[in-house]
């Protein structure tokens, strides 16, 4: 496997790069009468030339799961993502990019902040740069511009799925389709946020508990605006692993809520928590996610 200084190095310039790119955003004035929390949701594509740079981290943390009664030792899994898009073409109904994600998983009743140790390979750690990829989001209907569809296709980086009883990341090719939809209400006080995801994964069976299904999230999102440049909103996920050939089926259902602030005309920042309420096959933990996104 590639060595975790490097991919550790890398993902940190990777952060750096898009926190520049931010802060040479602040300049830029949007004319709009609504902040980019209000027009941007995920449904909302942005325009030729324009650039969208979203860094989100979801730290997963769990003592329970469905495979046992009572509290087990603690698991923790932190993901950190980032999403860079251009807008090409006119009316604002293609945008290509790319996204990178890097983990950090500790077992072993370790501590939930000992991801951020990155302590390398051994019996209760591993991290690294684990998947790359390529992404287009594109507006299926010229009339309808706040439903749209993300298509991306995940390239797996690590060797083993599972070390020494460690796993990092899925060992497997995830081809992902999100559809959204969004409604603002009158009055843009309140908006309603729907998403389903779907991932096919598939490979060899023997190298990923999850390749050869296919994962469907559906997820509902209800947002409040105290003002422009402020939002609250609760949500409720629900996950199903179908079988095609693993011989593992999995579900869950989560509940949540969290708020977005826009700092500047380009930056925003976001924080959401999540509760593993039920499932089957599954671990019942607690997300905890925090995002910055820059549209310039």
């Amino acid at each position: 496997m590639k060595s975790i200084q490097r991919n550790i190095f890398l993902s940190g310039l990777l952060l750096a790069t898009t926190m520049v790119f931010a802060q040479d955003n602040t300049n830029d004035e949007d004319n709009s009468t609504q902040s980019n929390i209000q027009q941007y949701t995920p449904s909302k594509l942005i325009g030729k030339g324009q650039v969208d740079i979203k860094w989100f981290n979801n730290l997963y943390t769990q003592t329970e799961s469905t495979f046992s009664d009572g509290k087990e030792p603690r698991q923790t899994f932190f993901t950190s993502t980032l999403e860079a898009y251009t807008g090409v073409g006119e009316n604002k109904r293609w945008n290509v990019g790319a996204i990178f994600e890097f983990r950090s998983n500790v077992i072993g009743d370790r501590d939930a902040l000992d991801v951020f140790k990155f302590d390398g390979e051994g019996n209760t750690a591993r991290s690294g740069l684990t998947s790359i990829a390529p992404s287009v989001k594109f507006v299926p209907f010229r009339s309808i511009s706040n439903f749209s569809i993300q298509s991306s296709f995940f390239i797996p980086l690590v060797d083993n799925e599972s070390e020494n009883g460690v796993f990092l990341d899925q060992k497997g090719y995830i081809w992902q389709n999100r559809f959204f939809y969004d409604y603002t209400f009158p009055g843009n006080k309140w908006q309603l946020f729907s998403e389903l995801n779907s991932e096919l994964s598939f490979g060899d069976k023997e190298d990923s508990f999850a390749n050869n299904s296919l994962n469907l999230t559906p997820g509902i999102f209800l947002s409040y605006f105290p003002s422009s440049k402020f939002t609250v909103l609760g949500l409720v996920q629900h996950s199903q692993r179908l079988d095609l050939g693993n011989d593992f089926a999995q579900d869950f259902t989560a509940v949540g809520g969290g708020a977005k602030y826009q700092l500047t005309n380009a930056l925003n920042l976001e924080a959401l928590y999540t509760n593993f309420v039920r499932g089957s096959n599954t671990g019942l933990g607690q997300t905890f996610n925090l995002g910055l996104r820059a549209i310039f």
